[in-house]
This record gives structure tokens, sequence and C-alpha cells, in this order.
């Protein structure tokens, strides 16, 4: 790795996904950056990068600037999962507010293919709503934050997945704690073992939850699908991690 006379570039790196875990190990053992992992905290045994991390809240807006002024933090990374629209919205401000770069590392959102049978919906009620009155077999990838919804429309049979046991859920509902990623082959074998006809999913995009709308698409189940919020721009945007990684090169150079 370049050995760097300079004092490092200190990036806060607002984790939880993927994305952020492999940017995260692109920066282990590299000089010319110090970066602080943070997670939400969400799950009691999250993966973490062999970086200095913290978990949990910042308190808000006013908490997360005087934690980058008190850290002298240049660059703010918002890696966050494409509906943390809180957390992004709060990275923002605090941004704007500290005088620091926001980069947003945001995967591009997934399009139905021709053999598709998806319906939109703009949040979590309306994909309830959109399950109608016909009691139906339902499979959930929303996570466990999002399952009270489904609890005013009891007459579905439901399927949900998460790291832990939620702690409120719908009637007539099978928790299954399971860890993805899940290959194409998983995905097939679990709507056909439950009789699934419906998939209720939010359109997190990226590669790797994407073989549960393949494997939708060979059983001809319908996806009812939850858009994204409406997120603040960033100064720069990338869509990858190895994009985050170029600017960030540069950023570096051109100090």
């Amino acid at each position: 790795m370049p050995e760097d006379t300079r004092h490092p570039l200190k990036l806060l790196i607002l984790g939880g996904t993927g994305e952020a875990m492999e940017l995260a190990r692109a920066l282990e053992d590299d000089a010319r950056y110090d970066p602080v992992y943070s997670v939400a905290g969400r799950t009691s045994n999250p993966r973490l990068p062999d970086l200095r991390c913290r978990t949990g809240g910042f308190g808000g807006v006013p908490g997360l600037v005087e934690w980058i002024r008190a850290e002298g933090t240049h660059i703010i990374i918002d890696a966050t999962h494409p509906f943390a629209a809180r957390i992004s919205a709060n990275a923002a401000a605090a941004a704007d507010q500290a005088g620091c770069k926001l980069l947003a590392l945001r995967r591009p959102a997934w399009t139905p293919e021709p053999e598709d049978h998806w319906r939109s919906v703009p949040h979590m009620a309306a994909a309830a709503q959109a399950l109608g009155d016909t009691p139906k077999r339902v499979l959930l990838t929303i996570g466990q934050l999002e399952l009270a919804a489904f609890c005013q429309a009891p007459q579905h049979h439901y399927i949900t997945r998460s790291v832990e046991l939620p702690e409120t859920r719908p009637p007539h509902c099978l928790c299954l704690t399971q860890r993805g990623p899940f290959q194409l082959e998983d995905e097939l074998t679990l709507l056909r073992e439950h009789h699934i006809d419906t998939l209720v999913t939010k359109n997190s995009g990226g590669e790797a939850t994407q073989a549960k709308l393949q494997a939708a698409r060979q059983c001809g189940v319908e996806v009812i699908m939850v858009e994204r919020p409406l997120l603040p721009r960033a100064n720069h945007e990338t869509a990858t991690p190895q994009a985050a990684l170029a600017l960030l090169h540069q950023f570096s150079a051109g100090r």
C-alpha cells in the first residue's frame, strides 16, 4: 500500500449493506485513510470489517454534527440501505452543517423483465392493501421492522424471514430465522414448498437479493414491489464500491 506522509483522510462509513462491507474491507490496512464503520445496531451480531467500528444512533442531526466535528471527519459515505431514508437525510443535513463532503453509494433499483408480474406501490401500508380480500399465501421479504402493516390484512397466510425473530408479526405468520444471501435454488424451493402465490418485497436493488425475483418469475408468482423513498442529493454518488473507492483515491491524491 502506498506510503503517505500526510494525515490520513478521515471517513465515516454509514454501513449495514453488502456494498458498505465491500468498501470497508477495501480500506483495511490502507494508511491513506482513517475510516470508522457505523451500523445502526438493529441485529445482535452484525457483520463488521476490521476497522474502527461503532454501533447505534448518533442522536439525530445535532449528534451527528457533533461527532463529525469531534472526529475531524472529511467525508461521510452513506452506504446504508436504500430504504434507510432517515439516516440518509440526517447524513445530508449533517454534512452540510459540518462542511464535509457526502458520498452516497447507492445501488441501482430493479426494473421488471417482460415475464414479470409486478405491481408497484409507494409504501408498506399500500402493499398490505394491494393483497386484496381473497386469502393468499404471501412471502414477505421486507425485514422484521415492517411487518406491522400486515396485521391489517389478517386473512392471508404469511411466510417471513429475518436474522432474528420479529417482535411484531401478523397472524398466520411463519417466521424463518435465516441470513442471506440466498441462491436461486433456495428461493425456488421456498416458493414451491410453501405454495407461495405473492411476494412482497422492497425495491432494494443489487445482486445479493435478486434471486427471489428470478424465482418469482420462474414460478409465475406475483410481486408487489414497494418502491424506494426519495433520498437527498449528495455531493457525489456512485453505484458500486469500486467506483466509490476510485473517488476516494482521487480525493486523497488531490489533497
